[in-house]
C-alpha cells in the first residue's frame, strides 16, 4: 500500500471515529455483563441502562419512540427482517404480492428474489435515467393483494434520493406497509417518521463512522411483523440473541457526532470533485440525479476505459475507490444499478463510485481529480475501445 493512502469508498464502510471506540471500550472491559434489570447485580443494570440510552439517542434522531427501534447486526439483517417478517405475518391475511425498486441494494433485492422462490409475487419497479421511481408507476403496480413496498431512501451506488414521502403516502392510502433502506442517508439527509409515513426503516452504523456489525430496524408501532430470529425475548421480543452493548453504544455515539455543518462540508467537496472531473475530462457521464443525491456520493462513467483499470492505477497512486465493473463483482455481472438507469455494460464497466466521509478534505478530492486526469488520459491512449 502506498505511504499516503486516501480512502474514498465510504459507502462501503467508513473508518471508525476514535471517539466512537473510546465510548465503546468500557463495555468490553468494565461493564461487560448482559443487559438486565432482573438479576439484581449492578453490572447488568448498568449494561441495560447503556443499551436503553443508546436506543433513545438513535430513535430520537428518527423522531421515533424508543420501543419502535430494535438493534440488529447491520443493514442486511434489518432489511431481511423487514421484508421476510412482514410477508410471513400477512401472507395468509392479505396476500403474497410485494413491490421493490429494481435498483435496490442486495439485502432487499435478494430477499425479494428469495421470497419469489417461495411463491410470492414480486414486482420490480423500473426507474428513470436518474434512478427515480415514478409514483404513478408505483400506483399502477399495486394490486388487491399487495402487502409491502420497499424503496430505498438513497441508492447505494449512484446516490439518487427517492421521494419516500410521496411513496409512503401512496402506501398509507392503500393500507400497504412501506419499508425504506436508509443505510446511506441516516444522519446525512433529514428523515423524521412523524413527517414521512414509513413503517420500517433500515439503518446501520458502518456508514456513519460507527462500528461494523451493528444496525437497527425502525418498526412503527402497530406494524404487523413476525419475529425472524427464534431464540430469547430480547429487543421487545422482535429479535432474539445476545445484545451487542459495545456496538449499540458506538452506534449512538456515531449518531451524536454527526452535524449539519459536517454534511454540508462533505457535499461541498463532493460538488467540487464532480465539477472538476466533468469539466477537465471529456467523455464523462455523471450517474444518478444531478441534484437529488446523497451528499457524499459521486458516481462517474469514463467512456472508452475500464473501471477496474482506473481503480488499479488509482490504488497504486494511493486512492481507494470502487467500480461498477463486472471484473470487480463476485457475481461477474456489471452493476445492476447502471443497467437499471438505462446504461449498457460498457457504461457500467467504465463507472467509478467515489464516496466521501468525515476524514476527507478538499485537498483529497483535488488530488484524486489530478490523478484521474492523468490516469484516464493515459488509459485512453492504449484503449481499443476508443479507436
Amino acid at each position: 500500500m502506498p505511504r499516503k493512502y486516501t480512502y474514498l469508498d465510504n459507502a462501503s464502510i467508513t473508518r471508525m471515529d476514535e471517539r466512537v471506540l473510546e465510548s465503546m471500550n468500557p463495555y468490553f472491559f468494565e461493564t461487560y455483563a448482559i443487559p438486565t434489570s432482573e438479576t439484581g447485580y449492578s453490572m447488568g443494570i448498568e449494561a441495560k441502562e447503556a443499551l436503553d440510552n443508546s436506543r433513545k439517542i438513535i430513535a430520537t434522531k428518527l423522531g421515533a419512540r424508543e420501543d419502535e427501534l430494535i438493534f440488529t447486526s447491520g443493514n442486511s439483517e434489518s432489511s431481511n427482517t423487514a421484508l421476510k417478517g412482514v410477508v410471513t405475518s400477512l401472507k395468509d391475511k392479505k396476500g403474497k404480492h410485494i413491490i421493490v425498486s429494481a435498483i435496490e441494494d442486495f439485502p432487499v433485492l435478494n430477499s425479494a428474489k428469495s421470497l419469489e422462490k417461495q411463491g410470492f409475487e414480486v414486482t420490480y419497479l423500473d426507474v428513470d435515467e436518474h434512478g427515480i421511481v415514478d409514483p404513478e408507476t408505483l400506483k399502477n403496480s399495486i394490486k388487491d393483494d399487495t402487502i409491502l413496498v420497499s424503496v430505498q431512501h438513497a441508492n447505494q451506488e449512484i446516490g439518487t434520493l427517492q421521494d419516500i414521502k410521496t411513496i409512503g403516502t401512496i402506501c398509507k392510502e392503500k393500507d400497504i406497509i412501506f419499508h425504506t433502506d436508509a443505510t446511506h442517508t441516516f444522519t446525512k439527509v433529514p428523515l423524521d417518521v412523524n413527517e414521512i409515513p414509513v413503517d420500517l426503516i433500515t439503518i446501520s452504523a458502518h456508514t456513519i463512522h460507527g462500528p461494523n456489525g451493528i444496525g437497527a430496524l425502525y418498526i412503527r408501532k402497530g406494524t404487523s411483523i413476525t419475529k425472524w430470529l427464534d431464540t430469547g425475548f430480547q429487543e421487545f421480543n422482535k429479535r432474539g440473541g445476545l445484545e451487542n452493548i459495545p456496538g449499540a453504544v458506538g452506534f449512538a455515539k456515531a449518531v451524536e457526532l454527526i452535524t449539519t455543518e459536517e454534511n454540508r462540508n462533505i457535499q461541498n467537496i463532493r460538488d467540487h470533485l464532480i465539477e472538476r472531473v466533468l469539466s477537465e475530462i471529456p467523455k464523462t457521464i455523471l450517474n444518478g440525479h444531478p441534484l437529488l443525491r446523497s451528499p457524499q456520493n459521486a458516481n462517474i462513467t469514463f467512456q472508452y476505459v475500464e473501471g477496474e483499470s482506473i481503480t488499479l492505477h488509482l490504488d497504486m497512486r494511493g486512492f481507494a475507490v470502487s467500480t461498477g465493473s463486472a471484473c470487480f463483482s463476485r457475481s461477474l455481472q456489471p452493476s445492476h444499478v447502471i443497467l437499471g438507469i438505462g446504461g449498457d455494460p460498457e457504461r457500467a464497466h467504465g463507472s467509478l463510485r467515489i464516496t466521501l466521509g468525515r476524514f476527507n478534505t478538499m485537498e483529497d478530492v483535488d488530488a484524486i481529480a489530478d490523478a484521474l486526469v492523468e490516469v484516464v488520459t493515459n488509459l485512453r491512449k492504449i484503449s481499443a475501445l476508443g479507436h
